[in-house]
């Protein structure tokens, strides 16, 4: 494999990137990631106004996940390859174009397309994680991926109840216009703010992409991390998904109230920092088992609402998310170790492998529900961290 050299315009590498780049970071995380996930709580509006099926609806969040994959393994592996302010104002960009095709989108196809294209220009927030972290000397990295990937969650999180407010009042074609907007915005800021970074690779982009699957059979600790963090994701996507359709229909929710609902999951972010203090102090297989029940926990507690009522879904939102946060960190930080100079690749299997999970969540949401219903949903979705939980605890660690 070609070698590949990175240079900074600054000597930073040593005391890091600096709280203020690491703030803006995470805020530009949130408001990327974000795109991924207006549309799951609208899904029912926008498959009723598009004419989409009942049975197809969920590929709406579905695809967005696909063309996330798609992104993580074609677009994430150039942060190895090209200068980075340029790399992101491109990629930010094409995510603002599509955004707005979906604003605009006058049948269910061309949303769908664009859904498509969405996922993969909002890769910009997995370029923009390991390059900041690839400042940080090895000590600190997991504290600041942990703050990071705060604001990530956060973005998740606030997409929900900020797409059911803004479509109750404006329409759900709303909220992608202005979306566009704030990746545009997102653009300029990070092109003052964040350090130019000039991998000096001799790679071409074939190589660079053929490079990936070699990474893949290397290192067996990102395999695992990422089928773990796959089979998480896809009970995070599942429950996330289905619950506006269970809050809707048998509590009667609007979308507004279903939007605010997902402000419970946003506790999961306050354990981000934790997480990334216990992978620097070397907890990383305890905390992995803890992350991982905390999955299957949250699923169980998700199929008991016909006992504990919607106590027994807003706890299963906190359990699950603080789960699903806290093994993203766990894994990241290890994974970010393995190959300095292939940090971009790493970062984008690892990622890509885990939105398919997600992607898979997603896809099984509307048929499993339509023949099995909610405690259906419950078992599958805790039946998939329960296979990750098993494989992490017969893990044998590494030397």
């Amino acid at each position: 494999m070609a070698e590949t050299r990175i240079a900074l315009d600054a000597p930073r590498s040593a005391a890091g990137a600096g709280r203020g780049v690491v703030l803006a970071a995470a805020a530009a995380c949130g408001a990327i990631v974000a795109n991924l996930y207006y549309a799951q709580p609208l899904v029912d509006l926008i498959a009723r106004d598009l004419g989409v099926a009942a049975t197809l609806a969920s590929a709406v969040v579905a695809l967005t996940q696909v063309g996330y994959a798609i992104g993580l393994l074609l677009l994430a592996p150039l942060v190895d390859l090209v200068e980075s302010r340029r790399l992101l104002t491109a990629t930010l960009s094409a995510a603002a174009a599509a955004l707005l095709a979906a604003a605009a989108a006058p049948n269910g196809a061309v949303f769908l397309a664009a859904s498509l294209l969405i996922g993969i220009a909002s890769v910009a927030a997995q370029m923009l994680l390991p390059l900041i972290a690839g400042m940080e000397p090895e000590a600190s990295r997991g504290r600041v991926v942990g703050t990071i990937m705060s604001g990530l969650l956060f973005g998740i999180l606030l997409a929900r109840p900020v797409a059911g407010v803004v479509a109750d009042a404006f329409g759900w074609r709303a909220m992608f216009g202005l979306s566009a907007v704030l990746m545009a915005v997102t653009a300029l800021a990070l092109r003052a703010l964040i350090p130019s970074r000039r991998p000096e690779s001799r790679m071409s982009y074939g190589e660079l992409i053929g490079s990936m699957a070699e990474l893949l059979a290397r290192y067996p600790t990102l395999r695992r991390r990422a089928l773990y963090q796959a089979a998480m994701f896809a009970a995070f996507s599942l429950f996330w998904t289905a619950s506006p359709m269970r809050l809707a229909g048998e509590y009667g929710w609007s979308h507004s109230m279903i939007g605010l609902f997902a402000l419970a999951g946003a506790s999961g972010a306050l354990i981000a920092p934790f997480a990334g203090r216990m992978a620097d102090a070397g907890h990383t297989r305890i905390g992995t088992l803890i992350a991982i029940a905390c999955g299957v926990a949250g699923m169980i507690l998700a199929g008991l609402d016909w006992t504990l009522g919607l106590a027994g879904l807003l706890l299963a939102a906190i359990v699950l998310d603080m789960g699903v946060q806290a093994n993203m960190i766990l894994g990241q930080r290890e994974i970010y170790g393995l190959d300095a100079a292939a940090r971009g690749r790493i970062n984008g299997l690892y990622v890509a492998i885990l939105f398919l999970g997600g992607a898979l969540g997603s896809a099984l949401t509307s048929p499993v529900f339509a023949y099995f219903g909610w405690a259906g949903l419950a078992v599958v979705g805790a039946a998939l961290p329960l296979a990750a939980l098993a494989a992490a605890a017969v893990e044998r660690p590494a030397h």
